[in-house]
């Protein structure tokens, strides 16, 4: 038989909160909300209002961050706010090849 992983018993889980660090959990959300709005987009699953409230919350996200995380880190996740902001405009705009 397989040995079943030890679930972590509720002390190493507290101790586990004490060592986080909230930065890193707003960086992650902040590579979720990017990963959401990016799927968001998508023509199956297409749904703009939550690709704009991923934008605007890694926006929010990204302003507590300022001064916490190193700005390469800032400016990279701030690359992909345009990225996304670009990709929304794009499929808010009025479809091209209706002017031909």
């Amino acid at each position: 038989m397989s040995e079943q992983p030890q679930e972590p018993t509720p002390e190493e889980l507290l101790e586990a909160v004490r060592n986080m660090k909230v930065a890193d959990l707003l960086l992650s959300t902040a590579a979720t909300l990017a990963q959401l709005g990016f799927a968001k987009l998508d023509e199956s699953a297409r749904d703009l209002e939550q690709v704009r409230l991923a934008i605007e919350g890694m926006k929010g996200v990204l302003g507590a961050l300022e001064g916490a995380v190193p700005e390469q880190v800032l400016r990279d996740f701030h690359q992909v706010v345009a990225n996304l902001q670009l990709a929304y405009a794009s499929a808010t705009a009025p479809d091209a090849s209706a002017e031909d």
